[in-house]
C-alpha cells in the first residue's frame, strides 16, 4: 500500500502510464494524446467526494394498492401478484421504517432480504410485471440475462455490472441506486449440469458470484483494468483535484430472479411420489405441471442444480400459471395491453386509425393459444396477419382500418378488395360500428373499476367524465391512466377556481359535481377557457355573495349546475332561505335596494 505522503505523479507520468497500458491492451489502435492540466497543489484533497444526495425514501404504498395497480395491466396470476406486491411493499416500507431522521439505518444483525424467485412458463408476464412494479415505485430497474454472465467475467464484465448499471439508470445518483431492483431472467439456465466434470464458471460459478450482491456487499463503481474507468478517474481528478472513491452498497437492493424451470416438475413429482409410497398410503391424483410447481421446496431447487447458499438467498417464491385461451382474450381486451397499443401506434404513425372488433380478438386469441408461447404468441399472430396491410395501406389515402374476422382469415383477398375501392362504404360502416363497440366496452370497464380508478387518480368518476375519458382513450393511442389524467387536469383547473375565488374575495365557494361537469363540457368543447370560466363566476356571484356574508356571516356556498346557469335565481333563493331561518328580519330586508336581484 502506498503511503499517504508519497509523491503524487505529475501529468506526464500519468499520461505515460495510461498510454503504455493502452498500447499493451490494444496495440497501436488506441492512444492517449489529450493534455492533462492538474489543479493547484493547494486545492488537492484526498477525502471522498460527497455525491448527489436525495431525500430519504418516501414510500407508503400498501400491498392491496399495488395489487390494484397490477390488476389494470396483468391478467390472471393472482397468487403471483399477491406475493410480489406484498413482499415488495414490505421491503421498501421496512427500509423507510429503519431509516432515521439523520440518515442512519437501524440495522438488525442477520437481517433477511426478501429476494424473490419467480417460476413459470414463458410468455406469462414475469418480466412485464416487474417492470410495472419498478415503474410504480419510481425506483431504478435493470434487467440481466443469467446466461450472459460467468464467474470470471465476460467481455470485460461480470455479475457486479448489474449493480453498476443501477447507478447509470439513476443518473449517477448512488443513494437512489441503492434502493433499486435488479431482475435476472433465465436463472434456471445457470443450474449445475449433471454431466459436467470440473468447474463450471457459467453455471455454479455465477451462483457463487451472486451470493454477496444478493445479501450485502460494496461494489466498486470503477471497473478494475478498464481503460475507460481509468481515463474517467483522471479526468475527474483533473477537474476537481479530489480522489474519488465511489461504491454502492447492495443491502437494500432487491434481487428478483425468474425462469421457466423445465423439468423441475419431474423432480417435484418424484419427491412427492416417494413420500406417498408405503403401507397405508393412498394413491395420489395425477397433477398438472403447474400444480406440481406450486409445491416447490428448497430441496427441489437444490436437486435441480442450485447450491443451497444460493437458494437460501431467495426466500420468496412467486409461482406463475400458464395462460389459457380465455386469458389471452382478456389480455387483448384489457385497455392497457401493450400488444394492441403498440400495433395501433404502428399504424397511427402513417395516419391510419386501426380498430379491432371483439370477434376478431377472439379469433386472434385462439390462434395465439395454438402457438403455445403464452402472450408472445399474440404478437406473432397479429404481426403475421397485419403485415400485408402495414405494407400497402400507408401508400393509400385509406385512414380507417377495421380488423374483422374476414381480415384475419383472408388478409390478402380483403386487402386487394380494399385497394380497388370496391367496398369502401362497407369498410367505413364496419369501422364506425367497431368504434361504437370499443367505446361501449371502455365505458363498462371504467364503470366496473370506478372505485379503484377514483382512489388511484383522485378523480370522482361521474357518468359524464367516464364518457369523456372513453372518448379520449378511443381517439388516441394511450393507456387508460393517461386518459384519466387528461380529464383530471381539467378537473384540477376547475377546482382551483374555488381557491382563487377565496383568495381574491375571501368567500368559500364549493363547485358541486354537476357544476364541474358543466364547466368541463365547456372546456372540452373549446367554447371557453379556464380564465373565462373564472371571470364569469366572479361577475355572477361576487357582489351577491358578499352582501349575504355581511348580513348573515355565512361564508360557504355550494354552487350547482343550475346555480351557474341561473345565478340570479340562486342568489335570491339563498337570501330567502337565510331570511327565514334567522332573526335578522329588521336589518335584512329584501326591499332594500342592495338586495334587489331582478330575474
Amino acid at each position: 500500500m502506498k503511503k499517504l505522503n508519497e509523491k503524487i505523479p505529475n501529468p506526464k507520468e500519468i499520461e505515460k502510464e495510461i498510454s503504455e497500458f493502452l498500447t499493451k491492451k490494444y496495440g497501436d489502435q488506441v492512444k492517449m494524446i489529450s493534455p492533462i492540466v492538474m489543479p493547484d497543489a493547494d486545492h488537492l484533497e484526498t477525502d471522498d467526494i460527497p455525491y448527489k444526495k436525495i431525500n430519504p425514501i418516501n414510500f407508503d404504498l400498501k400491498p392491496e394498492e399495488l395489487i390494484a395497480y397490477l390488476d389494470q395491466y396483468v391478467i390472471k396470476q393472482d397468487l403471483a401478484k399477491r406475493v410480489l406486491a406484498t413482499k415488495v411493499c414490505t421491503h421498501f416500507n421496512r427500509i423507510k421504517y429503519q431509516k432515521t431522521d439523520d440518515g442512519e439505518h437501524l440495522s438488525i444483525s442477520g437481517g433477511i432480504k426478501n429476494n424473490v424467485l419467480m417460476l413459470g412458463p414463458t410468455g406469462v408476464g414475469k418480466t412485464y410485471i416487474i417492470k410495472l412494479i419498478a415503474n410504480k415505485l419510481g425506483v431504478p430497474f435493470v434487467k440481466g440475462d443469467a446466461t450472459k454472465f460467468s464467474e470470471t467475467g465476460y467481455v470485460g464484465g461480470d455479475v457486479e455490472d448489474l449493480v453498476r448499471d443501477l447507478v447509470r439508470e439513476s443518473d449517477n445518483d448512488i443513494e437512489l441506486a441503492e434502493y433499486g431492483i435488479i431482475y435476472i431472467d433465465e436463472i434456471d439456465k445457470i443450474a449445475a449440469s449433471g454431466n459436467l466434470i470440473g468447474a463450471d464458471v457459467s453455471r455454479t460459478g455465477v451462483q457463487r458470484a451472486l451470493l454477496k450482491p444478493m445479501e450485502e456487499t460494496d461494489v466498486e463503481l470503477k471497473v478494475p483494468h478498464d481503460p475507460i474507468s481509468m481515463i474517467q478517474e483522471v479526468e475527474q481528478f483533473r477537474k476537481t483535484g479530489k480522489r474519488e472513491k465511489r461504491s454502492i452498497n447492495t443491502k437494500n437492493i432487491l434481487f428478483i430472479m425468474s425462469g421457466a424451470f423445465g423439468g423441475l416438475d419431474d423432480i417435484i413429482k418424484k419427491r412427492t411420489t416417494s413420500q406417498s409410497i408405503g403401507f397405508g398410503s393412498q394413491g395420489k391424483i395425477s397433477q398438472s405441471k403447474s400444480d406440481l410447481i406450486r409445491q416447490v421446496k428448497a430441496e427441489d431447487l437444490i436437486a435441480y442444480g442450485f447450491e443451497s447458499e444460493f437458494v437460501g438467498r431467495l426466500p420468496v417464491k412467486a409461482i406463475f400459471e400458464p395462460l389459457e385461451e380465455e386469458d389471452l382474450l382478456k389480455i387483448l381486451q384489457t385497455p392497457n395491453n401493450p400488444v394492441l397499443l403498440n400495433k395501433k401506434l404502428d399504424f397511427v404513425t402513417y395516419g391510419i386509425d386501426i380498430r379491432f372488433s371483439n370477434e376478431a380478438l377472439k379469433l386472434l386469441a385462439q390462434k395465439a393459444f395454438a402457438e403455445n408461447t403464452g402472450a408472445r404468441g399474440l404478437v406473432s399472430v397479429i404481426e403475421q396477419v397485419l403485415i400485408p396491410f402495414e405494407t400497402k395501406l400507408p401508400s393509400t389515402n385509406m385512414k380507417r382500418f377495421p380488423v374483422t374476422i374476414t381480415v384475419i382469415e383472408n388478409p390478402e383477398s380483403t386487402l386487394n378488395s380494399w385497394l380497388t375501392r370496391e367496398n369502401d362504404d362497407q369498410r367505413i360502416e364496419t369501422f364506425n360500428a367497431i368504434v361504437a363497440e370499443n367505446k361501449k366496452f371502455i365505458i363498462n370497464y371504467l364503470s366496473e373499476n370506478r372505485v379503484n380508478i377514483t382512489g388511484q387518480y383522485g378523480l370522482p368518476l361521474s357518468a359524464y367524465r367516464i364518457d369523456k375519458i372513453s372518448d379520449y382513450y378511443c381517439n388516441n393511442v394511450t393507456e387508460i391512466g393517461s386518459a384519466v389524467k387528461k380529464i383530471k387536469s381539467f378537473y384540477d383547473k376547475i377546482k382551483k377556481i374555488e381557491f382563487d375565488f377565496y383568495r381574491k374575495h375571501d368567500i368559500n365557494i364549493v363547485l358541486e359535481e354537476d357544476a364541474v361537469d358543466a364547466i368541463l363540457e365547456q372546456l372540452a368543447s373549446g367554447t371557453t377557457d379556464i380564465k373565462g370560466v373564472y371571470d364569469k363566476i366572479s361577475a355572477d356571484f361576487e357582489y351577491g355573495l358578499k352582501l349575504i356574508r355581511e348580513k348573515t356571516h355565512r361564508n360557504r356556498f355550494f354552487l350547482s349546475k343550475n346555480a351557474l346557469i341561473n345565478p340570479e335565481n340562486y342568489l335570491n333563493q339563498t337570501i330567502k332561505t337565510e331570511f327565514n331561518k334567522s332573526d335578522i328580519q329588521q336589518t335584512f330586508s329584501l326591499s332594500q335596494p342592495d338586495f334587489i336581484i331582478n330575474n
